[in-house]
């Protein structure tokens, strides 16, 4: 089996980032700073090598790290 690019928690950041949650949505829900859910979400970015929250959910389509 193969190794997510996501961690956990980046996971659950992007679950919920797809479900047209906001920063501070997110960060309530999963009791987290809107700073930390930033850092993850630039996390991924940089990891996907790719600029924007869209272009990180392609790349995870794509990857199928999450779904719709």
């Amino acid at each position: 089996m193969s190794k997510s690019v996501l961690t956990k928690r980046e996971k659950q950041v992007f679950d919920l980032l797809i479900l047209n949650n906001t920063t501070h949505q997110i960060a309530t829900k999963l009791k987290i700073s809107e700073k930390t859910v930033r850092n993850h979400i630039s996390n991924v970015m940089q990891k996907l090598g790719v600029k924007g929250r869209a272009g990180a959910v392609i790349e995870l389509l794509k990857l199928k790290e999450i779904s719709l």
